[in-house]
């Protein structure tokens, strides 16, 4: 559970970073990305690569961890506060793009040691 963990914290530093490379390095090729922006799922490392730069294009998140707890099927659940910014740094007015400021449950499910699968809770 450590190793997760601390794999975690560093997809989200490097989120944060907008460094995408040092995210996909913890994903599996095939991953399964919940598309938060618009519904559904993108799959694979070219996929996630073209949903984060159009997203990073339209508004400026930064998520940040503040729990972690394993889920009875061996997912690991992070509690982050999401907070949305526009590109200038300015709060967002309401809800942008299926984004906004708030707390929620994103979902991790692992295979030899990379991220698999992402799904996003509303509620944790």
């Amino acid at each position: 559970m450590d190793q997760e963990i601390e794999l975690l914290c560093g997809i989200y530093r490097a989120f944060n970073a907008r460094d995408i490379d040092g995210v996909l390095v913890a994903l599996h090729d095939d991953v399964k990305w919940a598309n938060a922006m618009e519904g559904g799922h993108v799959r694979g490392h070219d996929a996630v690569r073209d949903y984060w730069t159009r997203q990073w294009s339209i508004v400026s998140p930064h998520v940040e961890p503040v729990g972690f707890r394993q889920a009875e099927d061996g997912a690991m659940i992070a509690e982050v506060r999401q907070t949305i910014r526009d590109l200038e740094g300015n709060p967002l007015e309401g809800q942008t793009h299926g984004l906004k400021d708030k707390t929620v449950g994103h979902v991790f499910h692992f295979r030899d040691g990379k991220v698999t699968r992402f799904d996003v809770q509303d509620a944790v």
